[in-house]
């Protein structure tokens, strides 16, 4: 992993402690102008995939949705699941740049694991389109997808846990462990409904799992 020179500090997010099924419902968009690309179909569908999962992307709701004929849609896509690979696609390249984009400059690998649990913790919309994904792992188009995604988080991990000092073994352990717990984490809120934390809740759950899991320099 080359690291640049210059260190940045870790990521501000002023947004919602916890995940909520609730926390996906989009905003209000305002009147679209001229044809629609086919990155506005993809965002509609993880929108839609966010709000009521895999099984409920389809043309017709989503054309009504965007306030458009299907001819628009059968522009850009030949089918339904051609729709859903782009939207993986991008759903995947766009987590990717958002989160290891952000890390990728900071030098010491304590301050980038911790800057990762700071963006991570936040990034709310993304952890419900992932957890909604865990459900459809039947579907061909989301297994391979969330197989690349969760291999690649797992190799970032273990790396700069080894960076941190850690052996392989115990690296590798170690972020499997704190992999698990994000995992374990979404369902509790996500599919099981635990009460949501309060903002301070949330905040010492998150510093309590950096001082458990970062090693001390």
């Amino acid at each position: 992993m080359n690291q640049p020179a210059s260190n940045k500090p870790e990521p501000k997010l002023d947004t919602p402690p916890a995940v909520s099924a609730a926390d996906a419902k989009p905003e209000a968009k305002p009147e679209r102008s001229g044809r629609l690309s086919a990155d506005d179909w993809a965002q509609a569908a993880l929108d839609l995939i966010a709000e009521q999962g895999v099984a409920a992307v389809a043309v017709e709701p989503l054309a009504r949705r965007l306030g458009v004929t299907k001819g628009s849609f059968y522009w850009h896509f030949p089918s339904r699941d051609a729709l859903l690979v782009a939207a993986l696609e991008r759903w995947e390249k766009v987590e990717q740049e958002t989160v290891f984009g952000q890390l990728e400059p900071i030098p010491d690998p304590r301050q980038r694991l911790r800057s990762l649990f700071h963006l991570v913790a936040h990034e709310v919309k993304s952890h419900i389109i992932y957890s909604e994904l865990l459900k459809a792992l039947d579907h061909p188009a989301v297994q391979p997808v969330i197989g690349r995604v969760s291999e690649r988080r797992l190799d970032y991990l273990t790396a700069s846990f080894r960076q941190a000092g850690l052996s392989r073994t115990d690296a590798q352990h170690r972020a499997r462990l704190l992999y698990a717990a994000y995992v374990g984490f979404l369902q509790l809120n996500l599919q099981l409904h635990q009460t949501r934390m309060q903002h301070d809740e949330f905040e010492a759950y998150v510093e309590h799992m950096m001082a458990t899991l970062i090693p001390s320099s």
